[in-house]
C-alpha cells in the first residue's frame, strides 16, 4: 500500500478538479463537432480555464513557489523554492477531435542547490480524466498507479516489444529524422504506436504497457512527470546521444533497463545515416 506524501495529495487535487471540467468539457466538444466554427476555439478556453484551476489549487497550497506552464508561461517564485511545470491539457488534438485520450501533467522540479538553475523532478502525476487513473511518483519512493507499485515490462526482446512514439506534423518536429528512425526500428519491434499524448506514452512505459518511447521537439512540461514515473518505475530516459537529464523534451527515449540501450543504439545509428 503506498503512502501517499502531502506533496502527491496536493497535486493530484488539483488535477482531479481540473480533470473534472474537462471531462464536462470533453462532452461538450463532441457536440461541436459538426458546426461550421468547430471546437478549435471552445478547447482553448477549456485549456485555459483546466490551467487557471490547478494554478489556483497550487498556488494556495504552496504560497511562494514558481510556475512553468504551458498557456501560462514562466511565474518566477520565491528564491530557493520549487517550481510547478504543468501541462493542463496534454493531447489537445485529441480533445479537439472527441478522441478520449488526453492527461494533466504536473510535476515539481527543485532548484540546483548552488543557484545556478534548476535541478531534479521530485514529484509527478499524470491523470487521465476519461479513465480516472492517476499515475505518480516521487524520487526515490517509486512510481504508482493509485496505490499500486508501478514496474517497467520486463520483456527483454525488440521482436516482442511495443514502442510509441509522437510523429512530426505541421511544422513541428523533424520529420525526415522521424522516418530514419521509424525505418530502422519497425522491421525489429513487434509494434509502434502513435497516440498523441507523450505524458501518457511515459505513464504507459512506467506502467508496463509499452516497453519504450521517442519523441523529439517536445516542451518541459510535456515530459517533466512522465520522465521520473519512468525512472521510478525502474527504467531509463535519456536524449538520442545516452544523455540523461532531469527533463529531456527536445530529444526523449524512454525505456525498460533491457531495451533503452537498444533501441539508444537504434537511433543513434539511424540518425547519423
Amino acid at each position: 500500500m503506498a503512502v501517499v506524501s502531502g506533496i502527491i495529495r496536493v497535486i493530484e487535487k488539483a488535477a482531479r478538479k481540473a480533470g473534472g471540467r474537462l471531462r464536462r468539457d470533453f462532452g461538450e466538444v463532441e457536440h461541436l463537432q459538426a458546426s461550421r466554427k468547430g471546437p478549435a476555439d471552445f478547447v482553448s478556453k477549456a485549456d485555459q480555464r483546466a490551467e487557471r484551476i490547478i494554478w489556483d489549487e497550487l498556488r494556495a497550497a504552496r504560497p511562494g513557489w514558481g510556475f512553468l506552464m504551458e498557456e501560462g508561461g514562466e511565474i518566477l517564485g520565491e528564491e530557493g523554492k520549487p517550481r510547478f511545470i504543468i501541462d493542463p491539457l496534454d493531447g489537445t488534438s485529441n480533445f479537439l477531435h472527441g478522441i478520449p485520450h488526453f492527461a494533466v501533467s504536473i510535476a515539481v522540479q527543485e532548484p540546483k542547490l548552488d543557484g545556478s538553475g534548476w535541478g531534479d523532478v521530485t514529484a509527478a502525476l499524470v491523470y487521465q480524466p476519461i479513465t480516472d487513473e492517476s499515475f505518480w511518483a516521487e524520487k526515490s519512493r517509486g512510481a504508482w498507479l493509485h496505490d499500486a507499485r508501478l514496474r517497467v515490462s520486463a520483456r527483454r526482446h525488440l521482436d516482442e516489444s511495443l514502442i510509441a512514439t509522437g510523429i512530426p506534423f505541421a511544422g513541428r518536429g523533424d520529420a525526415p529524422e522521424w522516418v530514419k528512425i521509424y525505418a530502422a526500428l519497425a522491421p525489429q519491434v513487434a509494434g509502434i504506436r502513435r497516440f498523441g499524448a507523450a505524458s501518457l506514452d511515459l505513464a504507459w512505459v512506467a506502467a508496463g504497457r509499452y516497453e519504450g518511447f521517442w519523441e523529439s521537439g517536445l516542451s518541459p512540461w510535456d515530459t517533466a512527470a512522465g520522465c521520473l514515473l519512468v525512472r521510478e518505475a525502474g527504467g531509463f530516459v535519456s536524449d538520442w546521444r545516452g544523455i540523461s537529464k532531469p527533463i529531456c523534451d527536445a530529444q526523449v527515449l524512454a525505456g525498460n533497463d533491457a531495451l533503452h540501450s537498444r533501441l539508444h543504439k537504434a537511433i543513434a545509428t539511424a540518425v547519423k545515416g
